[in-house]
């Protein structure tokens, strides 16, 4: 069984920047993608960033040029550095990771006020 932990969320004004961090623990294998999901009020989940163990990236085209998502593979670790955010991202961020199964984290709230 796979544990996340996440941290960094909290709220923030337009324009500013947060960093969350996620921690994988427990895993018996190889840890293949990480990533983060959000999801807004009335709105579906949705796929923010991910990163592959070999390091290959995806982005939501609505975050592309303003978050950078990185993963230190010997710590099972991934962050999102979240730069000039607007009041649209506000939604709770999910951290997500694959190893065999598919895992979540229990969420942490992103607040950016106008």
């Amino acid at each position: 069984q796979v544990q996340l932990v996440e941290s960094g969320g909290g709220l923030v004004q337009a324009g500013g920047s947060l960093r969350l961090s996620c921690a994988a623990s427990g895993s018996r294998f190889s840890i293949n993608a990480m990533g983060w999901y959000r999801q807004a009020p009335g709105k579906e989940r949705e796929l923010v960033a991910s990163v592959t163990s070999g390091g290959n990236t995806k982005y939501a085209d609505s975050v592309k040029g303003r978050f950078t998502i990185s993963r230190d593979n010997a710590k099972n670790t991934v962050y999102l550095q979240m730069n000039r955010l607007k009041p649209e991202d506000t939604a709770v961020y999910y951290c997500h990771a694959i190893a065999v199964y598919a895992y979540w984290g229990q969420g942490t709230q992103v607040t950016v006020s106008s």
